[in-house]
């Protein structure tokens, strides 16, 4: 599910709309680790040497932590444009998307295609969300019109 529209967006662009479309990709995103992980990975995993299969499952709770970190900061974001909460204020870290640790990309490599692509995806999606984040708490570009009246009154 790779999708690079929310690349581009500034805080003003992150709408209701945007938000519950990432809402309802992380949820199905989250439906499908779950039943991959739970169900469909029995067999791929039981042939995993050990300490593969350890780092199988390891990486199947980062994806889980991934999705849930996305979830959170969407309905935060969410609850906040909807009035229910109040918003952070600038710079604040709280209401922060959370850290997710890292994949080992070697172990990674080493299994089954359908964990890849889901490992992936969660992270295409943790990063993706992450960008608006970091975007959300940038300072604004400096008014063309504050600059003008700036110069104005340095030249009287």
């Amino acid at each position: 599910m790779v999708d690079d529209t929310t690349e581009q967006l500034t805080p003003e662009q992150l709408t209701p709309r945007v938000i519950d479309s990432l809402y309802t990709e992380a949820m199905l995103l989250a439906d499908e680790a779950r039943s991959y992980f739970e169900d469909s990975a029995r067999a791929a995993r039981s042939s995993l040497d050990p300490l593969t299969r350890v780092g199988f499952s390891c990486e199947s709770l980062k994806v889980t932590t991934r999705l849930m970190h996305v979830v959170a900061w969407l309905l935060t974001q969410r609850a906040a444009a909807a009035g229910e909460i109040a918003a952070a204020p600038r710079r604040s870290s709280a209401r922060r998307l959370g850290r997710a640790a890292d994949s080992d990309e070697v172990l990674v490599a080493r299994f089954p295609q359908g964990a890849q692509d889901l490992i992936a995806s969660s992270r295409d999606l943790y990063s993706r969300v992450k960008r608006l984040q970091d975007g959300a708490v940038r300072d604004p570009p400096p008014s063309p019109a504050r600059a003008l009246i700036s110069r104005l009154e340095r030249s009287l």
